[in-house]
Parts: structure tokens; C-alpha cells; sequence
């Protein structure tokens, strides 16, 4: 009889999450942004394709055959992250979710709380790939407890909720901050 796991173990043994998802993975990000920047002009469908296979081969063959140094694994270092990533986007819509219970519509004003969002999310991303990747080997050690991150994280969350519904509809992008800052940093390297 054959059963869900059955199959899943199969696929695995095959090469499921070892090779066949990353390079689906990589491919398929490489090629949308090749399609979406145009850098060889329009209709160059078949550049991108060949781009992304041998971006996407180069990352998985040196996987298959060991050639990775210790801890530098591209494909490992995506296996390990992913889950963490995506359970972060499962919190964010879950917060929304129960936002929109009570009846909260979420509208993203361009007063730079989106720009704030953006940054906190990046953050994450940054930490769970660099904690997968092994490259905070060095921190405190109250910081490496899952339970002290998962509430920092929930404290940032709901602080930039509460922030984000009890801010003053008069509020300008000027007076965030967020707003100021992509202004200073135009400002830095020249532009008005």
C-alpha cells in the first residue's frame, strides 16, 4: 500500500531536499529577477534560463560532491534557514490575521512605518540565515535560548502594532523617522 510518507521517503532518498528543491529554488529566484531587471533587454528568455541553470547547477554540484568546505554549505545553509523563514512569515500573517478579527483594517500609510517593517524583517531574515550559516557562534549565550528570541521578536512585533495604531493620523513621514532617514541618506552621497 502506498501512503503519504512512503512517498516523501522516497523523494527523499532521491535527492528531494538535498538537490531537487534548492535548485528549484535558486533557479526560479535567479530567473524572475533576471526577467524582472532586463538586463539583456526585452524578450531574452532564453539568456536568463541559461543564466539561472548554471547559477543554480554551481550551487548544487559542489553540494553533491562534497566540495564545500565545513560549515560553508550553500544548500545546508538554505535547509537550515528556510523552515526558520518561513515561520516567520507564518507569525507575520498570523498577526494580521488576528488583527483583522477585530475588525482592523491594515493599511500601509507612506508615513515610513512600512520602511520600519522592512528593516525589522530584513533583520530576522539576516539572523536566521547568518544562525544557520554558524556565523554568531560568539553570542551571548541568554540570546541563543529560542524562548528569549521568540519574545524579543514578539515584543518587536506588537510594539511596531501598537506604534503603528496609536500614531497620530496627523502624522507626517517627516515626524516618523524612517522617512527622515531615506531623506538623509540621499542627502549623504549628493542627491536633493
Amino acid at each position: 500500500m502506498i501512503s503519504f510518507e512512503n512517498t516523501i521517503q522516497t523523494l527523499e532518498t532521491i535527492g528531494l531536499t538535498d538537490i531537487i528543491l534548492p535548485f528549484l529554488l535558486i533557479f526560479t529566484i535567479v530567473f524572475a529577477v533576471l526577467q524582472k531587471i532586463k538586463i539583456f533587454g526585452e524578450g531574452k528568455k532564453n539568456f536568463n534560463v541559461v543564466i539561472s541553470l548554471v547559477l543554480s547547477l554551481s550551487v548544487i554540484v559542489p553540494h553533491v560532491m562534497g566540495r564545500y568546505p565545513a560549515g560553508t554549505d550553500v544548500v545546508d545553509i538554505i535547509n537550515k534557514a528556510l523552515p526558520n523563514v518561513a515561520l516567520l512569515i507564518i507569525v507575520v500573517i498570523m498577526v494580521f490575521i488576528a488583527i483583522g478579527l477585530w475588525g482592523v483594517e491594515p493599511k500601509w500609510a507612506p508615513s515610513g512605518i512600512q520602511g520600519l517593517i522592512v528593516v525589522i524583517m530584513f533583520a530576522a531574515v539576516f539572523y536566521i540565515f547568518g544562525h544557520a550559516a554558524g556565523w554568531f557562534k560568539y553570542m551571548p549565550t541568554w540570546l541563543s535560548n529560542p524562548q528569549t528570541q521568540a519574545l524579543i521578536v514578539i515584543l518587536l512585533v506588537f510594539g511596531a502594532l501598537i506604534a503603528w495604531i496609536t500614531r497620530d493620523s496627523s502624522e507626517s513621514a517627516a515626524k516618523v523617522g524612517v522617512g527622515k532617514l531615506g531623506e538623509g541618506i540621499s542627502k549623504l552621497f549628493g542627491k536633493p
